[in-house]
């Protein structure tokens, strides 16, 4: 017996889409969505979240780079997960949604039941599969001598697949 995996739950996959890249207030991002097949983010929902990461302050990641996603979880519900390369080796991830009709995306708060103490959300397992795939990258980039032709190789290794 699991105790947070219901009985009746029926996993079934995702895709991740490499989306290109954002640039933003001095940062890039490698941009993703995770959708269900046959069940792609919406043009208008992709819009929402590239302009909150361009035009919100709290986006201000000057001379960062890393990834985000943005994962379609059900009919209307969206995470938007900017995630930088912090200390050298460290993914600091920004967590963000929309549900149903709200206007723009907003920050999320954690701190409802049953996830009010530690432990604390983080990545789903559609997510980790591109979570994996950029750690390994940004390591083959540190082991590398981080010139310009590196960093454009880090921004071209996407991944793209079933998560």
């Amino acid at each position: 017996m699991l105790a947070h995996v219901p009985a009746g739950y029926a996993h079934y996959p995702k895709q991740a889409v490499p989306r290109g890249l954002i640039e933003t207030t001095g940062a890039r991002f490698k941009y993703y969505h995770i959708e269900r097949a046959g069940e792609p983010v919406p043009a208008a929902v992709d819009a929402l979240a590239q302009a909150a990461l361009a035009e919100d302050p709290a986006f201000a990641f000057a001379g960062d780079h890393g990834f985000c996603l943005l994962h379609r979880c059900g009919a209307d519900f969206y995470f938007l997960l900017p995630t930088v390369w912090r200390g050298a080796n460290e993914a600091w991830e920004a967590v963000w949604y929309r549900h149903g009709d709200m206007p723009a995306f907003a920050p999320f708060d954690p701190a409802y039941p049953p996830a009010s103490g530690p432990p604390r959300p983080a990545f789903c397992v559609w997510e980790l599969g591109v979570v994996a795939h950029e750690a390994l990258a940004w390591s083959r980039f540190l082991a590398s001598p981080r010139g310009p032709a590196d960093l454009a190789h880090w921004l071209e290794d996407r991944f793209a697949g079933e998560v």
